[in-house]
């Protein structure tokens, strides 16, 4: 899941996948393959990632981890990591709404 992780991270910041694409040096339709889950990222990657938002990579990866439950030690770990997630693409798909209404 961390193609959510990745994709959730940039809507939370208003970043368009072509800026963001830019700004990492990367192809528009590579970054749109990494955040549909049909490619992995580089540890590179997840640095520059990092880096741009200002986060630390290991939060990515943990965050990460557990929504797919590999890394988790419990079910409730995963539970809130999940419900994290949708709260986060529910923020990002409101302030969407409200930008393309004004």
């Amino acid at each position: 899941m961390i193609n959510n992780a990745l994709k959730v991270v940039r809507q939370y910041h208003h970043m368009s996948q072509i800026q963001l694409a830019k700004n990492l040096s990367i192809s528009n339709s590579y970054l749109s393959e990494l955040e549909a889950g049909k490619k992995e990222p580089t540890l590179e990657l997840l640095h520059k990632y990092a880096a741009e938002f200002n986060v630390p990579l290991s939060s990515l990866v943990v965050f990460s981890e557990t929504l797919d439950g590999t890394q988790s030690k419990s079910k409730a770990r995963a539970f809130i990591s999940k419900k994290m997630l949708k709260i986060l693409e529910w923020i990002s798909d409101v302030d969407e709404k409200n930008i393309n209404e004004a």
